[in-house]
């Protein structure tokens, strides 16, 4: 399988150093057959990723994947004539006459490593930004995501020629060749853990990484904010795809008298979601029996601590499902506070003063995600200002990732480089700076060999 990939890279590669830089038309024209294949094959895709999760909504499919991509894609398209046009630089006056711009030209071949999660999103959604940018591609997706990996490679296979984009798939091994092959530009998006691994084997290449890893994503519900509207907005974002999402609340911390009825509030709110769980297609599987058996082990040591576990009562079953769990009063040093969760398990913690919840933040990693309930504008700011991510949304969950117009990354332990939209095609582009000359070159009359002139000159830009 490495030998594919190798003659894979080498034909894609040799393309981008040969074959003339696509303009606009032809950027458009490979975003508009990258939207036709998707939109031709939405209920296969998401059947295929349903059958690898062991049962998955392909109404949230549709919502969480596909409909993020329509977006990116017609943004970028209309777009793309703004992102690619130079920009003028200024010319201090000790260099005039002269112009300057910078041209955003395509990097080459962009590697995209994608994660089980949201296989398709998490493949394409890097794919748009690399096409606007007038890149190559190949995709490695997860081994976890079989029959949706094949379909992938089939439909692109079908679509593109193969040295413009290619689907490699296999296990561990070839996705260790693949983060080692000598791409312009390689996008990862899973575990810190492997996140490493990976600007490990890049940096053999000196290959420049887009890193979007997780981490524990907080939640800061402020004691001006409606418990209820909290709660219902809580329970969307992390019980969505079962809690599977690198966004998802992590954990949440609630003012220390309020905390229990906001968990009792969250429980409630998946429960109205979801009325059922064991038989339930619009709730996510867990995708492996490894990583339910983990998530247990957590609330299992939490119980063993003393704290509250609240369960949905359809809470068992043999189908591969775990129902939402929340999790009051967690022990500190436990996997529930100290791992990324990735699963339908909540910690809630007190908070005492504002303080006090933002200490809690800051003694961690800094999250890819952050999330705030307030209507206080100084409340707010307190809490932008007073603890980093990668992104943040108020007064709701998720949202962030999903706006074309914002960049989406990590910070620290959750990332590293942000793309999608512009900032997308400014990080898959290189900002190629231009000077040119006019009708005289100031500093070529100066010398060498330097006199005087070149001395007067020095001393007059050295204090202006």
């Amino acid at each position: 399988m490495t030998t594919d990939l190798y003659h894979r890279f080498d034909r894609v590669r040799a393309a981008s150093r040969t074959l003339p830089t696509p303009g606009l038309a032809e950027r458009r024209k490979l975003l508009s057959s990258l939207r036709d294949m998707v939109l031709d094959n939405a209920k296969p895709l998401a059947a295929a990723i349903a059958q690898d999760f062991g049962g998955r909504s392909e109404a949230e499919t549709e919502l969480v994947e596909v409909v993020p991509i329509m977006n990116g894609i017609r943004h970028a398209m209309s777009s793309l004539p703004r992102w690619m046009r130079d920009e003028r630089r200024h010319v201090s006056a000790a260099f005039q006459p002269a112009k300057a711009w910078v041209r955003y030209e395509p990097l080459g071949v962009i590697g995209i490593i994608a994660p089980w999660n949201y296989p398709l999103y998490l493949a394409l959604g890097p794919l748009i930004d690399a096409f606007a940018a007038g890149n190559r591609a190949l995709i490695k997706p997860s081994e976890l995501t079989p029959a949706f990996s094949d379909l992938l490679a089939r439909i692109v296979a079908d679509r593109f020629d193969s040295d413009r984009v290619s689907v490699i798939t296999g296990g561990p091994d070839v996705a260790q060749a693949f983060s080692a092959l000598p791409f312009d530009h390689l996008v990862f998006t899973g575990s810190t853990a492997v996140g490493r691994h990976v600007m490990r084997a890049a940096a053999e290449n000196l290959t420049p990484v887009t890193l979007e890893l997780g981490g524990k994503s907080p939640v800061i519900v402020a004691r001006d904010y409606s418990i209820e509207k909290a709660a219902r907005s809580i329970s969307f974002g992390k019980f969505i795809n079962a809690g599977q999402t690198c966004v998802a609340p992590d954990y949440v911390l609630a003012p220390t008298e309020s905390a229990e009825r906001l968990a009792e509030a969250v429980l409630a709110a998946a429960q109205q979601a979801y009325p059922t769980i064991q038989t339930n297609d619009q709730y996510s599987n867990i995708i492996t029996d490894r990583h339910r058996a983990r998530l247990q082990a957590g609330v299992d040591e939490a119980i063993a601590a003393g704290a509250r576990v609240l369960t949905h009562p359809d809470a068992t079953g043999p189908n591969g499902k775990m129902a939402p769990t929340i999790v009051l009063d967690p022990p500190m040093d436990g996997l529930l506070m100290t791992e990324e969760i990735f699963g339908p398990v909540l910690p809630v913690v007190r908070y005492s003063s504002l303080a006090d919840a933002l200490a809690q933040v800051n003694s961690r990693e800094r999250p890819l995600a952050l999330y705030c309930y307030t209507d206080d504008r100084k409340t707010r700011d307190t809490v932008l200002d007073g603890a980093i991510s990668g992104g943040a949304t108020l007064n709701g969950a998720l949202m962030h990732v999903v706006q074309d117009d914002l960049p989406f990354g990590g910070v620290g332990a959750s990332g590293s480089g942000a793309y999608h939209g512009r900032d997308g095609f400014r990080r898959f582009s290189h900002a190629r700076a231009v000077h040119q000359i006019g009708f005289v070159n100031v500093f070529e009359k100066l010398g060498p060999p330097w006199g005087g002139l070149a001395r007067t000159t020095a001393r007059l830009l050295t204090r202006r």
